[in-house]
């Protein structure tokens, strides 16, 4: 899929684990697994699958405040573990939370600690993002991913409105205050823009070494479709899978993340997704409206094949879960409604591609 000569893609990879004996997270962090770090003033409760009630696993907590708002604002990932819910719509939920930003008192600075420069989402020392030029002719869509730095402690939400795509959907909630949920190891999330992995990138290299160190630490092949030492290209490898699914979506999926194959999440909101498989009849019928404010949704990320290897519990000696998906799409509300002072998340729409062939991901 030819990206817009305006858009700017942005591609999370896996970063260094989360050891909370020397690393803080809040939710301005961008991390895979974990507990969620809830937005400060929120209730703490446990979203609950819409189709077995079973807790839901957190996935990945992505910090994305838009451009023209004053508001942090993050978006929390969750899926059911349970072997006949994986894969399926109903059994993720995407909560939307956002809060005020509070002005932080000046402290003491920490003990010197190893450098966490991987843990932002960011290539400059304060923030990044994209520029205001806003998909869909909307410039307050424009978002930017910010620093994060160690803020306030974790707390939780309660349910926003409902993801309208079926009558199960419509029953979703969020269990009471201490129903224990299954954990994922915790990574953070490192950033790079897309348009920057046609050459000798520092950040990509960087990525790779990351690739390799997890593959060798872990003994999982997460797949490497990049450039092999001789110069041989990584389409050669596509054209052949293409071949085998006779399936366009997939070779153009294949395609497109070739550059960087261990990439974890795509972030563009206001453009398309990249579908794994072709989409379903009726695509934008099928995107249910904003049960907030009633307003249209747009695509804003998706999670990738790579994060599948990368889940594992925390409670199982690294084994991994029973969490399959080709990709996960994020639809948000357009607009972004939030009412001041609120303390309820939005719930937000995914949808979910299974993998036509998960192995090459492993």
């Amino acid at each position: 899929m030819a990206a817009d000569s305006e858009e700017r893609v942005l591609i999370g990879v896996c970063d260094v684990e989360l050891d909370r004996h020397r690393h803080q997270s809040s939710s301005l962090t961008n991390k895979v697994g974990g507990p969620p770090d809830w937005s400060p003033g929120f209730a703490r409760e446990v979203p609950l699958c819409g189709r077995c009630e079973a807790p839901l696993a957190h996935v990945v907590q992505v910090y994305c405040p838009l451009a023209a708002s004053p508001y942090n604002r993050t978006l929390n990932v969750f899926a059911c573990l349970g072997s006949e819910c994986s894969g399926l719509s109903e059994s993720w939920r995407v909560l939307r939370s956002q809060s005020l930003e509070v002005k932080a008192t000046p402290r003491a600075p920490p003990d010197p600690g190893p450098a966490q420069s991987a843990t932002d989402w960011c290539e400059s020392a304060d923030d990044w993002g994209m520029e205001d030029d806003g998909w869909g002719g909307a410039a307050e869509e424009s978002p930017k991913l910010e620093r994060q730095e160690a803020a306030e402690g974790p707390s939780a939400t309660e349910k926003g409105g409902p993801a309208e795509i079926s009558s199960t959907l419509q029953e979703l909630h969020l269990s009471e205050a201490g129903v224990a949920a299954p954990e994922f190891r915790e990574f953070f999330i490192s950033v790079m823009e897309e348009s920057d992995l046609d050459g000798d990138d520092e950040e990509l290299g960087h990525a790779q070494q990351l690739l390799k160190e997890y593959e060798t630490r872990e003994g999982v092949m997460v797949g490497d479709l990049a450039e092999d030492d001789d110069g041989s290209c990584a389409e050669e490898g596509y054209e052949k899978m293409s071949t085998r699914h006779g399936d366009i979506a997939f070779s153009r999926f294949m395609k497109r993340i070739s550059p960087c194959p261990q990439q974890i999440l795509r972030y563009c909101r206001g453009s398309e997704p990249l579908f794994i498989s072709p989409p379903p009849p009726g695509m934008p019928q099928l995107l249910p409206s904003c049960g907030s404010c009633g307003g249209d949704r747009t695509f804003e990320m998706q999670l990738m094949p790579t994060l599948v290897s990368l889940l594992k519990r925390s409670d199982r000696n690294g084994k991994e879960a029973e969490l399959e998906f080709g990709t996960v799409l994020v639809y948000t509300c357009k607009s972004s409604c939030w009412t001041s002072g609120s303390t309820k998340t939005a719930e937000e729409f995914c949808l979910v591609q299974t993998d036509p062939d998960q192995q090459l991901f492993k």
